[in-house]
């Protein structure tokens, strides 16, 4: 009888190993039992068959048994080579815009930062402050449209580039620490009320949402939804990745403050962000496998990406039910796993020990499903559906002998951990890229910390997009970021930057007060010294006459006309 439903449960098998490399239908996934029997070992599918039908304590032992049972191999074992899944992209990888056109660093940026967003956050940005307007608020507004707000934009990347410590040191004078050009793009109370009231969804809306707290109805990213799914989908528009996918999280940290931690997909290739998602403190999309493996499934998107994708992830996400779903859904993986989750094995036979020598390994292959650990400084534990467990592989590391001197030798290395250090890098470099230049604005509202970090991942992927269009020709990153500066705030970057192109105005003599309706006073009335007289020791005279730009008084008579000489001289 056992050898009868053994055998029925190897065929069901070869039918669904043939389907998950061959059929160009939509995966299904099985429930938690029968995901974690997809194996070709006919020991594992008599004890998850016979477990069906015992008690749970002794289920829970005899699955138990079952992984203790597989004894760790060694490097003199060969594994066999996985079948190849075909790789078939629903598009051809790469930048899905036309090479033969122009792209310049602010087109790519609004590929991502489109008018149209642009004119919504406007309109709800000047809803918002009219809001604040009726609660009190003091300062003056004016509503700002879509040029102003890309020179706002611009702007933030200006202050992630030049990091001052304080928004209102840009706007220092008279000092040898001053920055001239954020006053000639808009003035400091200019931006600062922009900060306070930008908003990327209705605020009427925001009161609807606000009174559902508390319920299962209420959105934690309402106030940023719009936009999160604006950039998302540009992100999958105009770039399709190359086969080798990374799964991570990156948290958004601001000085002072908690940040926030992302669900990113990445192109190894270049780091080039495909997909994300916000962590709400719970799971988006319960489906009772756990956050990690939702997190995964959810950011896998076989209609937009194809088939045969090569997924790698860390070990919070690996786990035997992932890496088989995965399967099904013809996509191999990868990733170091915990070895406390369930279906890892537990056996000790032939384990690797404390004092196993460096580049010594193990691995064991059940099913499709293979585990190896190899010894480094510390043991590295990888799961993988798509390799072998050893090819050939050196890996080059520093050792340190006994008298203290340093040398470098050739370790052997499994496969997956080789592949896997190649692929975690592409991750590495997304994150650098945007940690470069990160906008990093105090504020005490959350959605506009994470607006921020939209502009982050915008820019960046805009200059990824960059890179692959221009390949060799391209701009670095210092320079492509000034290069968008300078387009979205509307100059070029060789404008000579003097206190005459301030937007505080050009050096033209103004009255330093206002005219006194009082005739007596008239002629004495606002008057403070010169101060050009003050410095070359000139009799003190008064003069009613300041320079605007400059700020300070200066005579302007036919016959002592400082306000030329001070500027003659270089002030």
């Amino acid at each position: 009888m056992v050898q009868t439903r053994t055998s029925a449960a190897r065929a069901l098998r070869k039918m669904q190993d043939s389907c998950a490399l061959e059929s160009d239908e939509d995966c299904s996934f099985s429930s938690d039992e029968s995901g974690e029997d997809t194996e070709e070992d006919p020991a594992e599918d008599v004890c998850d068959e016979d477990l069906e039908n015992i008690a749970p304590a002794s289920k829970k032992a005899r699955y138990q048994h079952c992984q203790q049972s597989l004894s760790w191999k060694t490097e003199s074992d060969a594994d066999a080579v996985p079948p190849t899944l075909r790789f078939l992209p629903a598009r051809e990888p790469g930048v899905q815009l036309s090479m033969r056109d122009s792209h310049s660093p602010a087109s790519l940026f609004k590929l991502f930062f489109a008018e149209d967003a642009v004119n919504t956050i406007c309109q709800n940005t000047n809803k918002q402050a009219a809001r604040n307007k009726g609660k009190g608020a003091k300062y003056k507004w004016v509503d700002v449209g879509a040029a102003e707000f890309y020179r706002y934009i611009g702007l933030i990347f200006y202050m992630a580039m030049m990091k001052l410590d304080h928004i209102t040191d840009y706007w220092r004078r008279d000092s040898i620490f001053s920055v001239l050009f954020p006053s000639q793009v808009m003035s400091r109370d200019r931006y600062r009320t922009i900060s306070w009231n930008v908003h990327m969804s209705d605020p009427e809306e925001d009161r609807e949402d606000d009174a559902k707290k508390g319920s299962s109805d209420h959105d934690r990213l309402f106030r940023v939804k719009p936009l999160i799914y604006t950039i998302q989908n540009a992100c999958k528009s105009f770039y399709h990745p190359h086969r080798c996918l990374a799964v991570g999280e990156r948290v958004a940290r601001w000085k002072g403050a908690k940040g926030f931690k992302l669900f990113v997909l990445t192109d190894s290739s270049n780091g080039y962000t495909v997909d994300f998602s916000v962590y709400t403190g719970r799971d988006n999309v319960p489906t009772g496998q756990g956050l990690s493996y939702d997190t995964v499934m959810s950011l896998i998107n076989r209609r937009f990406l194809g088939s045969g994708y090569h997924v790698y992830m860390d070990n919070f996400y690996t786990s035997p039910k992932l890496f088989k779903d995965l399967l099904a859904c013809k996509f191999g993986a990868c990733g170091t796993y915990r070895e406390f989750r369930r279906g890892c094995p537990r056996s000790a036979v032939n384990d690797l020990t404390d004092k196993s020598p460096r580049g010594t390994y193990r691995w064991i292959r059940d099913g499709r499903l293979l585990f190896v650990k190899w010894m480094d400084t510390q043991p590295v534990s990888v799961c993988s559906t798509i390799h072998t467990a050893y090819t050939g592989d050196t890996l080059r590391k520093k050792v340190k002998s006994k008298r203290g001197a340093w040398t470098t030798q050739a370790f052997p290395c499994p496969s997956p951990v080789m592949e896997y250090n190649k692929v975690l890098g592409g991750v590495a470099l997304s994150d650098r890229l945007i940690q470069y230049y990160a906008t990093q604005h105090k504020t005490l509202e959350w959605y506009r910390k994470l607006f921020l970090h939209l502009l982050d991942i915008s820019a960046t992927n805009a200059y990824i997009l960059h890179k692959e269009l221009m390949q060799q020709d391209g701009l670095t990153y210092k320079a492509f970021m000034e290069e968008l500066i300078a387009e979205l705030c509307g100059v070029t970057q060789n404008t000579p930057m003097t206190p005459a192109n301030t937007a505080s105005g050009a050096h033209v003599p103004v009255l330093g007060a206002e005219l006194s309706t009082d005739i007596r006073m008239k002629a004495t009335a606002g008057r403070k010294t010169c101060v050009y007289c003050r410095m070359h020791g000139r009799k003190q005279a008064k003069t009613p006459w300041k320079c605007r730009a400059c700020d300070v008084y200066l005579c302007l008579q036919p016959d002592r006309n400082c306000f030329e000489a001070w500027h003659s001289d270089g002030n």
